[in-house]
């Protein structure tokens, strides 16, 4: 049933053709919002990774060729508004499909209000078309973090009061410590303790940094195994630089994973040193909530998923040398692994719910959909 027996109709938009944390929130929100009786649709391109994706998690979904900002991409996105007729709410996630709705709302007759969520901390442009589209466009901004709304309160000038920082929500009965013994046994992992990040393989996500502190770590000694788990752009220039460093036979890459607590149960150690554009990323939040702690970086809004000294360490970013000290510390230590794991499961018990994400949704929506009613 509907929070507090108000249902919603909410269609979100996204242009984007690729995967990561931004899709998988997208779907993960509509998932949780329909389950509490709100209607939901996605408009996509037909072979944007999230449309595949969205239908294999039996989501509604519609294609639309919104992949460009053009007339084409106008008209459908228009065409697709206006067929969309009876929503409440339009919630457009990347760039491209929020100028392209932006453009098209005018056009139709009692076309609902935007809500742009923005994921990432890419700095926002001071033009005032950009000005216009996020402060008279879009009836209110959702951030995925804190330091992102103090960013464009800051830097961009935007009113405080039209910007709502929401985190996005793990499951916790899903992400939660598994018995380690039995996933290693089962994912086929060898004896040695392993470092793992999880994170589509961007170079702005930081693999490059990891194995060159890698490096440093592998000439010291030690019995540690490195686990990539993600896929992207960047896979086959990373694996061939792994063998061109000769780190072969201490990294692992397992490429995508839907299990991705079984894999956190196998791992140590997590460790994502991104030097840009990023929220509060999923995978860290993951990673709290299967009592791992974590080595990272505080960009973007990072530091709200890593208390530095508490559940894991923050390094500065594009600093090999600092990141393998700090991995070298913890991989050194148990003792400081298991109270920092454990006391990034308590953050996240009471930080990372789901339901912490949905209750926070459902007040925007409900009070923007108010607004024009």
């Amino acid at each position: 049933m509907a929070a507090r027996g108000v249902s919603l109709s909410i269609v979100h938009t996204e242009s984007s053709l690729g995967w990561g944390g931004q899709e998988i929130r997208i779907l993960t929100e509509m998932a949780g919002m329909q389950a509490r009786g709100h209607r939901v649709l996605l408009l996509t391109p037909p072979d944007a990774q999230i449309h595949a994706a969205a239908r294999t998690r039996g989501l509604p979904v519609q294609a639309v060729e919104t992949r460009r900002k053009s007339v084409r991409g106008l008209v459908a996105m228009r065409r697709a508004l206006r067929a969309a007729a009876g929503f409440d709410v339009i919630n457009t996630h990347s760039s491209t499909d929020s100028w392209l709705a932006a453009l098209a709302r005018p056009t139709l007759r009692s076309a609902p209000p935007i809500v742009r969520t923005r994921h990432l901390s890419t700095r926002v442009n001071r033009s005032v078309a950009t000005r216009w589209l996020y402060q008279r466009a879009s009836a209110h901004v959702v951030v995925t973090g804190e330091a992102l709304k103090t960013q464009l309160v800051r830097d961009n000038g935007y009113d405080p009061a039209t910007i709502t920082s929401v985190r996005t929500g793990i499951d916790l009965a899903r992400f939660r410590p598994l018995d380690r013994a039995a996933m290693r046994a089962r994912l086929a992992f060898d004896a040695r303790p392993a470092l793992g990040i999880v994170a589509t393989l961007r170079d702005w996500k930081g693999h490059d940094d990891l194995l060159d502190a890698w490096a440093i770590l592998h000439a010291q000694g030690g019995d540690w195994q490195l686990v990539v788990v993600g896929d992207g752009p960047q896979r086959q220039r990373l694996a061939e630089r792994v063998r061109v460093m000769g780190l072969d036979g201490s990294i692992r890459f397992a490429g995508n994973q839907e299990d991705v607590p079984a894999w956190m149960a196998c791992l140590d150690l997590v460790a994502l040193p991104s030097w840009g554009e990023e929220g509060v990323p999923q995978s860290l939040m993951q990673a709290a909530a299967c009592g791992r702690a974590a080595v990272a970086t505080p960009v973007g809004a990072i530091g709200e998923a890593v208390v530095d000294g508490v559940t894991g360490l923050l390094v500065p970013p594009r600093d090999p040398v600092r990141l393998a000290e700090a991995l070298a510390r913890l991989m050194a230590d148990p003792a400081l692994r298991e109270r920092m794991g454990a006391a990034a499961r308590a953050r996240a018990e009471a930080e990372f719910g789901l339901d912490r994400m949905l209750d926070a949704m459902e007040r925007v929506f409900a009070r923007v959909a108010a607004q024009v009613r």
